[in-house]
């Protein structure tokens, strides 16, 4: 099957946590033998703040971990079409995910809706579809033939709106090609957070759930991610904690083996408006079986086993009894290392999920061929 992939970016994760995901599932669908191609702007937001955060050399880190993946840089224009009819030919499945030009986004529709053959569904990972549905709106997804939503939640939200069962929940998962246990144990000390300040969405919860308990119990903190406004950095800075900027997602698993734990910090408009969507964060520090607390969320999918894949805490004080147990009881982190493991193991890698993308591309084809003419 010749599967087509049009992302933001994938050479590029700066404040873009969706590559992690993405570049999984396209090594999975290629191990499976699939004909793979994958499109991205060759001046996307997220590979032109890398660069200019981290200096050209910093693409090499995607190259040196995905040899086997070759995106193709596009840049938008009056030949769009023509373009895209090159690309797409002989496509079978085609994807776009919603941070994409909305031109991209409705010039790839019209050519379904002009009688192309492929099955063209849209990708859908991000909370705009409440937090501002008109964009939404104004992408032209009346060609495609179906949407992928990260989360039953949102799902339901394409459903009410007309999408029915042409929704279909396509969770994150763990790249585990690169996501797993250390070959070698090593000596773990202190929490490392990795991730980004959020622009404000949950400013207060790294508070609460991360800095302060790391002050009350004097816990050794590396922090990884990028966006941190000067109150951000002056916080960790406040709790002694050591700031490293944006780190390739390659080299996260080696973070994670260096510390006895994480911790799980959701931005409030996924509690609020999205529940049971956590981050793909929670999906890889379980496959590097790194001990994980959460802040509250509700796993209302039943996605993991709170209380023996992770530690979650109602308010700040359990977060900081979760945090001071995990320190100081070995056992505790071996059984929730084990436990972790085990579920991604079991149902959440990206190898899942290109079998469940197959799958659905069946039943969308199927369906379309019992249609009348």
């Amino acid at each position: 099957m010749k599967v087509c992939y049009f992302t933001h970016s994938l050479v590029s994760c700066w404040n873009h946590g969706n590559a992690h995901f993405l570049r999984g599932v396209l090594r999975a669908l290629l191990a499976q033998g699939h004909d793979v191609h994958s499109f991205e702007p060759a001046e996307g937001w997220s590979r032109s703040n890398l660069i200019a955060d981290q200096g050209g050399a910093s693409l090499g880190a995607f190259a040196a971990a995905y040899p086997d993946l070759a995106p193709r840089a596009h840049s938008l224009g009056p030949d769009i079409d023509a373009a895209l009819d090159v690309a797409l030919d002989g496509a079978d499945l085609v994807i776009v995910h919603e941070w994409n030009e909305a031109s991209l986004v409705s010039a790839i529709g019209a050519i379904r809706r002009r009688g192309a053959r492929f099955t063209l569904l849209f990708h859908d990972t991000h909370h705009r579809a409440v937090s501002d549905p008109d964009a939404i709106g104004r992408l032209g997804l009346d060609g495609y033939d179906g949407v992928l939503a990260f989360g039953a939640t949102l799902a339901d939200i394409y459903r009410r709106s007309g999408w029915g069962d042409r929704a279909f929940v396509w969770h994150e998962a763990a790249d585990d090609t690169l996501f797993r246990p250390p070959a070698i144990a090593a000596r773990r000390t202190g929490l490392v957070w990795i991730g980004n300040w959020g622009d404000g969405e949950r400013s207060v919860e790294l508070r609460d759930y991360l800095l302060r308990p790391v002050e009350v119990l004097g816990l050794p903190l590396d922090v990884h991610g990028v966006r941190y406004p000067r109150e951000g950095l002056d916080a960790i800075a406040a709790v002694h904690g050591r700031f490293h900027g944006w780190i390739a997602n390659a080299d996260v698993p080696a973070a994670f083996a260096r510390h006895r734990m994480t911790v799980h910090v959701p931005r409030r408009l996924y509690l609020e408006r999205l529940p049971g969507i956590p981050t793909i964060r929670v999906f890889e520090a379980l496959a590097c079986g790194i001990p994980l607390a959460c802040a509250p969320w509700t796993d209302s999918e039943g996605l993991f086993r709170p209380g023996l894949d992770y530690l979650l805490a109602s308010d700040a004080a359990m977060m900081a009894r979760n945090l001071r147990a995990l320190d100081r009881d070995p056992a505790l982190r071996a059984s929730l290392a084990a436990h972790g493991l085990e579920t991604i193991r079991a149902r959440h890698t990206c190898a899942h999920r290109a079998a469940e993308l197959l799958s659905i591309a069946d039943r969308i084809g199927c369906a379309a061929q019992m249609e009348p003419a």
